[in-house]
């Protein structure tokens, strides 16, 4: 295992007769990977995925998107182990046809079984990647980490509205904004803030709960001055995610008998069913009864397969994307908003007619 430090390459037998020190540099070792079962760390895995997920150090991330990078990360190691399963069953096979019996009627049929075995357990894990590194065991390795190598620049903390301006200036609050970000949670939107989204976008970013509350009521103020407004929501894909699009429809706090265009960038469950890369599904029993007790309307707007999905408790959160990701999502759904033409968009999904136009985006990135 290399030192992150000096890069010199210590054997196992160098790490234990320095204490878990670098022979070279002195500088001590976060993981010992041979005493951690199958989720095998080492401190150059930890550094390249912070340097990763913050983008070489120019992005704030938050815990929860670091959580589930290492998870995806230690999950390529389980496909690669897959495939070595179908490689080792084509071997057999093939040595198995070669050879007379009895030895033919051992390998073909375990090389077979191999085979079998690894496309059986690739095709199951298509969509869903389970989290093998909880919540907890990152606060303790990251605990540690910080107490050697520091703490990571870019980690995002907890939104604290003292942090922000109280007052904007009257200059300020004079013009308006082309567009409107609303996230469904305030670290979401704590995240394109801290990230200076809404300065390289013309726009401004909220939240659902109307984070941050010390400018909430100015920016709405703002926002809605421009009679082109676009308004784009971010949202789980969840029951619960689902029904912010339609607060903002419904609340006068939001667009309560607005005409204004909504684009909803996702995630919405047909985007998770038809997204060709793997997904970090979840499922519970909360989520399940929350997808039952949608409004009737909502659920007439969902397709058979979404509610069905959605029934079962299945879920995905915005923090499972990196904020490289989530940046290049808003972008993208932005940029082809542009020449959105009622009614005539191949990446848009007419949601709702009439004066009240809201639109889905067709695909999840």
């Amino acid at each position: 295992m290399k030192c992150i430090q000096c890069g010199t390459d210590n054997l196992l037998r160098d790490r234990t007769a320095n204490q878990g020190h670098c022979k070279q540099c002195r500088h001590r070792f976060v993981f010992e990977p041979t005493t951690m079962g199958t989720n095998k760390i080492t401190d150059g895995f930890f550094a390249k995925a912070i340097a990763d997920i913050s983008a070489n150090n120019t992005l704030y991330f938050t815990l929860k998107q670091l959580l589930y990078l290492i998870n995806q990360r230690l999950d390529r190691r389980i496909s690669a182990n897959l495939n070595g399963l179908q490689i080792g069953g084509f071997i057999l096979v093939g040595v198995g046809v070669f050879v007379v019996k009895p030895a033919w009627f051992i390998l073909v049929p375990l090389g077979i079984g191999l085979i079998i075995l690894g496309s059986t357990k690739r095709f199951r894990r298509k969509q869903r990647i389970p989290l093998r590194v909880s919540a907890s065991q990152l606060q303790d390795w990251l605990h540690t980490w910080t107490q050697i190598n520091g703490a990571p620049e870019k980690l995002l903390i907890t939104p604290r509205e003292a942090q922000l301006p109280t007052v904007v200036s009257s200059e300020v609050s004079a013009y308006s904004f082309d567009r409107l970000v609303v996230c469904e949670s305030d670290t979401i939107a704590h995240l394109l803030i801290t990230n200076n989204f809404h300065f390289e976008n013309n726009c401004a970013v909220l939240s659902v709960k109307g984070y941050p509350k010390n400018i909430f009521d100015t920016t709405m103020e703002m926002v809605r001055r421009n009679p082109e407004l676009k308004v784009y929501t971010l949202h789980n894909c969840s029951a619960q995610g689902i029904e912010r699009l339609h607060q903002l429809r419904q609340s006068p706090k939001w667009f309560l008998d607005s005409n204004v265009v909504i684009v909803d960038v996702g995630i919405l469950p047909h985007q998770v069913l038809n997204a060709k890369s793997s997904t970090f599904i979840q499922t519970s029993p909360e989520a399940a009864q929350a997808a039952q007790q949608l409004s009737p309307n909502i659920r007439q707007g969902l397709s058979a397969n979404e509610l069905k999905w959605l029934d079962a408790g299945n879920y995905v959160e915005l923090e499972s994307f990196t904020p490289r990701k989530l940046i290049q999502i808003l972008n993208r759904g932005i940029a082809g908003s542009r020449d959105l033409v009622m009614d005539s968009s191949d990446s848009y999904i007419l949601m709702d007619s009439g004066d009240s136009s809201i639109y889905a985006v067709d695909s999840f990135g």
